[in-house]
């Protein structure tokens, strides 16, 4: 069965295809850059990691004092990892199987 975001628009759609083009790091570094701010790029990138250790099963004063991420953001990805779209574990996984 497909999953069926509630997100879901053609815009959005585009987005998504956009980014599913690009095959280097550096052209990952080229796009994020222009369409994010820094700022954007390093919630994101802090999310990743927050996730990652949760899924580690770190506490949230471990992981705010390695991310300096907020509580409420650490529980806010808890509650993704523990009821959204298993997106955080579809990529961390395959993150982890590069290695």
């Amino acid at each position: 069965m497909a999953y069926e975001s509630k997100f879901a628009r053609e815009d959005i759609d585009e987005l998504f295809d956009g980014i599913l083009t690009l095959k280097t790091r550096e052209e990952c570094y080229r796009f994020f850059e222009d369409i994010c701010t820094v700022n954007e790029i390093h919630a994101i990138s802090q999310r990743l990691q927050v996730a990652k250790l949760l899924m580690q099963k770190k506490t949230y004063s471990e992981i705010e004092k390695l991310t300096s991420a907020s509580t409420a953001t650490i529980s806010r990805i808890n509650k993704c990892i523990v009821y959204g779209a298993d997106g955080y574990q579809i990529v961390i996984n395959r993150l982890e199987e590069e290695e």
